[in-house]
């Protein structure tokens, strides 16, 4: 249910924005509000789940317009906290967050929080030793001026992480599709197997396509190279292939790129849901001892 990314939707009271300047903290918040608890209810949970396991590092760092590079010493993750009242999922890089919760039971908030500006960088005014000034790249500093700038950076991220789960579907479904992708799909003479959600490959695959960067950018032949460095460049053009014979991707006119269609949503939200949040924690418990 793509409900973030257009501008009106039934179920949606009010649509705002907000932010806040204290002495140690700045913060940008995004709030949609829903006219009955209920619709917010039916999705919240599903998008909350969803985002806690595909959500990666390097997604965390695009939100916030940043890329994450090896030099980069700091921590990085997510935590989802599930409170009386509230159900909180929080997705950090060093001092700056995005937060997401449900705010009475009736508001979705996304909130960019930051405790250290100077993580972001904007064009300002330098000055150096000898006394010259120059306008240059900088640190962000701390100050009334550096309010506007800021604001549109947290804005942004706000902004990126809301295009971010408005990809997400209902998975509910997903579960009678599964069937239909594990079928082997015959087209132009060549056959074209079915997946299978818990076959290593199969698993890693979806998972590597689930990640935030392609939701937003698409994905490419180079850019899955890079998570399964062993495969050739023939060798993924022909999973890309099958991806697309069975309807989980669609190619961009006159491109190379690819996006992840309904199906491949539904699909993938719900294989990703069963085999971590009810597969591997069954098998965990399994006692060995008691074979």
């Amino acid at each position: 249910m793509d409900i973030i990314a257009s501008r009106y939707c039934p179920i949606i009271d009010k649509y705002y924005l907000k932010y806040a300047w204290t002495i140690m903290q700045v913060e940008y918040a995004t709030d949609i509000i829903f006219k009955k608890p209920s619709d917010l209810n039916y999705i919240y949970d599903n998008i909350v789940r969803v985002a806690v396991h595909s959500v990666k590092p390097a997604d965390i760092s695009t939100f916030l317009g940043q890329k994450l590079t090896l030099r980069y010493e700091g921590e990085i993750g997510n935590n989802l906290n599930t409170r009386i009242l509230v159900t909180r999922i929080k997705h950090h890089k060093g001092e700056t967050s995005i937060k997401m919760y449900d705010k009475f039971g009736i508001i979705l908030r996304i909130e960019c929080t930051s405790n250290d500006i100077s993580q972001f960088s904007c064009i300002r005014d330098v000055k150096h030793k000898d006394g010259t000034t120059t306008q240059e790249k900088a640190p962000m500093k701390k100050s009334i001026y550096s309010l506007y700038l800021l604001s549109n950076i947290l804005k942004a991220a706000c902004q990126r992480y809301l295009e971010f789960i408005s990809t997400f579907d209902d998975p509910s479904d997903g579960l009678k599709k599964i069937k239909k992708i594990s079928k082997t799909v015959k087209k132009e003479e060549r056959t074209y197997k079915g997946f299978n959600l818990f076959d290593e490959e199969d698993s890693k695959l979806f998972e590597i396509i689930a990640g935030g960067e392609f939701n937003i950018n698409g994905i490419q032949n180079k850019d899955i190279r890079k998570y399964m460095p062993e495969k050739s460049s023939a060798t993924i053009s022909r999973i890309l292939k099958r991806l697309h014979v069975h309807g989980l991707i669609k190619k961009v006119k006159e491109s190379y790129r690819y996006y992840l269609t309904k199906l491949g949503k539904a699909i993938i939200a719900t294989g990703l849901k069963l085999k971590n949040l009810f597969v591997v924690p069954d098998l965990a418990g399994i006692q060995v001892s008691s074979f």
